[in-house]
């Protein structure tokens, strides 16, 4: 399993590639530019998909290992303490699924988002050619 699921360093490598392309700002009016990016953001949401899968894998194994690790400690909380705890001990693991997920929604909008300017578009140049 180990062998497809990346390392900690490659996801946050990837996450960072992924947020400096969702964060930049396209004209809705470069219609062709607004293809491209859907294209480009059809892979990202795939990819950013994986991500999170790898990422929930880390923090799961952290988990497990954490708890282990602590047992004694964590026996001795109580159980809303004790989970506190554990997300504690998994703030790295934690971060990186939450990152990857929010990458993951940022990137579906933004593909909804191509599909409305493209479909206005569409929209605009059949109500021109109806009226001509």
């Amino acid at each position: 399993m180990n062998d497809i699921v990346a390392d900690k360093e490659s996801i946050k490598f990837e996450l960072k590639a992924i947020q400096d392309f969702i964060e930049i700002h396209i004209s809705e009016e470069e219609i062709t530019s607004v293809q491209i990016r859907g294209n480009e953001l059809n892979a990202y949401l795939a990819r950013s998909g994986k991500l999170l899968a790898d990422s929930k894998y880390h923090r799961d194994e952290r988990l497990k290992d954490s708890v282990f690790e602590n047992l004694k400690e964590v026996l001795k909380l109580s159980a809303t303490t004790a989970n506190k705890y554990i997300d504690a001990l998994c703030k790295e693991e934690n971060y990186l699924v939450n990152w990857a997920d929010r990458i993951n929604r940022s990137c579906t909008h933004q593909l909804d988002w191509c599909r409305s300017v493209l479909s206005k578009q569409k929209e605009e140049l059949r109500q021109s050619q109806y009226s001509n």
